[in-house]
């Protein structure tokens, strides 16, 4: 299926969520994370002569005099050589040509991905999803996905987007520049290098962005957007990507990651509508909440459902039968001990 559809899907969900008072649209923030790609760094080959990486560095040992067969040797000339830098622009995985070499959330260097969210900072729903290269810059070509997340607001809630939040990561000063002037919002991001600029020597276009940016950071307003940006941002990455599977990839390529990515954000926004609906926001919740009576029609129904399987069928009837022993106060499977309220 095209992205079409998959945003398709995302903004359906999203009007849901509209339609429930759960996306106000008032209050973007954008942030970035990362996730392991389904590729390895041993089968890195270079860009320009397609040798494997231990093919080149043997070439390079027996050009400086080395025994190429003595792999001893040649890890150590690696380990010293000039120049050596495991580079995205010279080198590549020819299993996954978007994946790109860079460090894991743990610290390890390894191939990845980076996922980015545009979150509604009000409620929490998110209203952008995206996959980029691993080595894609978050300052690079940033009002035009501001620009798209802002259309997807206009589209759905009928409302203009009045600010933006980032961390300091997201500051270029040309993008900022943009993101104040064409599409009129404020910018609440700092400025990593604030100590180092000599506004005297910038364009005026660049001083005013860069004192609205201060006045917004410093003001009150903007430090509890700050705070609401960690807190809805960072959530709904730990949803997404460690507690939905997300943080190794299974697929490859920037465009079916980003369908997957897609859906599992449209689920996360499905679940604050579930949660609202129902006070429950996973199916495993709603059958923890299932009474101990109704257990048995529960499983009845399911095994209604999977009729065409016998093994199924029979499982599932076999389990509703224990529910009701266990659960039918005339019947005591497991003795209880006098001296505890444990089962023994």
């Amino acid at each position: 299926l095209g992205m079409e559809v998959y945003q398709e899907v995302f903004e359906i969900i999203l009007g849901a969520l509209k339609a429930n008072g759960l996306f106000k649209g008032r209050h973007l923030g954008i942030d970035s994370s990362v996730m392991e790609a389904n590729a390895s760094l041993r089968s890195l080959v270079h860009r320009n002569t397609e040798e494997a990486y231990w093919d080149y560095v043997r070439r390079l040992a027996a050009e400086a005099g080395i025994d190429p067969e003595n792999s001893e040797a040649v890890r150590r000339f690696d380990r010293k050589r000039p120049g050596r830098k495991t580079s995205n622009a010279d080198w590549k995985n020819p299993h996954d040509e978007d994946a790109r070499v860079g460090r894991t959330k743990d610290g390890a260097c390894d191939m990845i991905y980076k996922p980015e969210h545009t979150t509604d900072l009000e409620t929490g729903a998110i209203v952008a999803a995206e996959v980029l290269p691993g080595d894609h810059a978050d300052t690079r070509e940033l009002a035009e996905r501001v620009a798209h997340a802002v259309e997807v607001v206009h589209e759905i809630a009928e409302r203009p987007v009045v600010s933006l939040t980032a961390d300091k990561g997201y500051f270029a000063i040309d993008e900022i520049a943009s993101l104040q002037q064409e599409m009129e919002l404020r910018t609440v991001i700092g400025d990593a290098n604030a100590h180092r600029r000599n506004l005297a020597n910038a364009s005026a276009t660049h001083r005013r962005a860069l004192r609205a940016a201060a006045r917004a950071v410093g003001s009150k307003s903007g430090k509890a957007l700050l705070r609401s940006r960690g807190q809805h941002i960072e959530r709904s990455f730990e949803h997404v990507l460690d507690e939905g599977g997300l943080r190794r990839c299974h697929l490859r390529g920037v465009t079916n990651l980003t369908k997957r990515h897609k859906i599992a954000a449209a689920c996360f926004n499905l679940s604050l509508l579930l949660r609202t609906l129902l006070g429950i926001g996973t199916t495993k919740q709603w059958i923890a909440r299932i009474p101990a009576h109704l257990l048995p029609v529960h499983c009845l129904f399911r095994s209604i459902y999977f009729a065409a399987d016998p093994v199924a069928l029979l499982y599932l009837i076999r389990h509703a039968a224990i529910s009701l022993l266990l659960t039918h106060p005339s019947f005591h499977l497991f003795p209880i001990s006098r001296r505890s309220s444990t089962v023994c």
